[in-house]
């Protein structure tokens, strides 16, 4: 058994695991459950230990499953509020696992991955993952990742406000389509408030080149980076405070761009 610490988190490694106390550990920043129901589908006992135990203040009861076809029964007879997902599955590929499950679900989606390149990344997020947590990981990381998803989801749900205030003193007009910032109207383009509404419905969640492409162009393109990174950028000129430094519109190098929702 290996035990890695990064300060004062606890880190999970890959076949190994920091062996928690016979109680659930009280993580700092824990504001009590936010789920009924969380799915972990992984084949190794230790690293669904340390799932269970990372989220015991995230959900009121954590359901597991050792296999890819349990997960897929699991997740349709439970209808989980979230799902975390290991990719390498014994019988099933943890990315078939994930298509499946959002064939038919729209519950968040938490991929554990050992796989590191941007490409899979992608990939990941195009086969309907809402975010990915690479190994070796924190506990507290991954906790955190898993409330955020939550929150988003949960937000989804809500009926969307018809003025929704943002950092910096923007104020979002949704029946209007417009921007204001302490009164003062932004003006954007069609396709500006296209790509900013995409993000926002979605805020938390990274969508890829390829997925803002296919929401807002209502199809996929071959290379849309380059074309992307352009109307990214005169977005950012008229909402951010400083472009240089965006905290709205955040880059995923590689992969995409995501909302961040206000802390």
């Amino acid at each position: 058994m290996t035990l890695g610490f990064s300060g004062d988190e606890p880190l999970f490694y890959l076949g190994t695991m920091a062996d928690p106390a016979s109680s659930h550990p009280v993580h700092p920043g824990s504001t009590g459950p936010l789920a009924r129901t969380i799915l972990v589908v992984d084949d190794e006992p230790q690293i669904r230990r340390a799932v269970r135990n990372a989220l015991a203040g995230v959900a009121e009861r954590i359901s597991e499953a050792a296999t890819g076809a349990d997960g897929l029964d699991r997740a349709a007879a439970e209808q989980p509020d979230l799902v975390v997902l290991d990719l390498g599955l014994p019988d099933i590929p943890g990315m078939t696992v994930c298509q499946e499950i959002r064939r038919w679900a729209a519950m968040p989606i938490v991929v554990l991955s050992a796989r590191h390149s941007d490409q899979e990344k992608v990939d990941l997020l195009n086969a309907g993952a809402d975010d990915y947590v690479t190994k070796p990981f924190s506990t507290l990381e991954l906790a955190a990742r898993v409330r955020a998803q939550l929150r988003r989801a949960q937000h989804q749900v809500a009926p969307a406000p018809a003025l929704l205030p943002l950092p910096g003193g923007l104020v979002v007009d949704f029946p209007r389509r417009t921007i204001a910032r302490d009164g003062t109207p932004i003006r954007l383009t069609p396709l500006e408030w296209d790509i900013f509404h995409a993000l926002l419905r979605q805020a938390g969640r990274t969508l890829t080149h390829q997925q803002i492409f296919a929401e807002v162009w209502r199809r996929p393109y071959g290379s849309p980076q380059q074309y992307l990174r352009v109307h990214i950028t005169n977005l950012r000129r008229k909402i951010e405070i400083n472009p240089a430094e965006p905290q709205l519109i955040v880059t995923d190098p590689g992969v995409g761009y995501r909302f961040e929702l206000p802390r």
